[in-house]
């Protein structure tokens, strides 16, 4: 399995990374944001991508975005091809695409929202702790790109301040070190989880 950063030459993986992104938001069957082809392409080309190969073949994806003038970060889209899963590979491309923000934006927040479990015990690890919204970004373009997500309409009625989606936020000047941060229980964000789809969808 090879872990590069992405250029133009990647851009033929633009569309299967699409499809895997939303065929994988149906199987769970939870909200989320819309990425069209040519959006990837230009994470591709920017070299703010991590894409793993198998040889020629796609096997996952994650890419940073931008936010506030440098002020903030956010590791976007990660996935990992059907194929695939059950081999750790998440968390590589995660380890990755997190050491590449570092490295590019050294003195940006790294912050990111999502309602997958997984994603959040990744992000756990590597020393991002949950957050309420206010604490994250307030440009007003990364929230728009809430807008394609099934759950939007629970972001508005709660004015930004949250939604099913958990927030969470690295922030390099705390100086807590990743490798000392430990591991959280499942169980804690299932509840979270749970307690958050109780609130909100029975309100529907």
């Amino acid at each position: 399995m090879n872990l590069i950063v992405a250029n133009e030459s990647h851009f033929k993986y633009a569309q299967d990374i699409c499809d895997t992104i939303a065929d994988s938001a149906k199987v769970r069957g939870t909200g989320i944001a819309k990425r069209t082809p040519e959006y990837i392409q230009r994470k591709l080309s920017n070299g703010n991508a991590i894409l793993a190969l198998d040889g020629e073949k796609f096997a996952g994806f994650c890419y940073i975005e931008v936010w506030g003038h440098e002020k903030f970060v956010a590791n976007s889209g990660l996935i990992v091809h059907p194929d695939y899963r059950g081999q750790g590979l998440a968390k590589k491309i995660k380890a990755k695409i997190f050491d590449l923000s570092r490295e590019k934006f050294p003195d940006a927040k790294i912050f990111g929202i999502t309602t997958g479990l997984a994603v959040m015990k990744i992000n756990y690890e590597l020393g991002y702790k949950p957050v309420t919204f206010s604490e994250l970004t307030d440009d007003p373009e990364f929230w728009k790109g809430c807008q394609t997500c099934k759950n939007f309409d629970i972001l508005t009625r709660t004015e930004q301040k949250m939604c099913l989606c958990t927030g969470m936020l690295y922030d390099g000047n705390t100086k807590k070190k990743t490798e000392e941060a430990k591991e959280m229980n499942g169980k804690a964000f299932t509840r979270l989880k749970s307690i958050k789809e109780s609130l909100f969808l029975k309100k529907k």
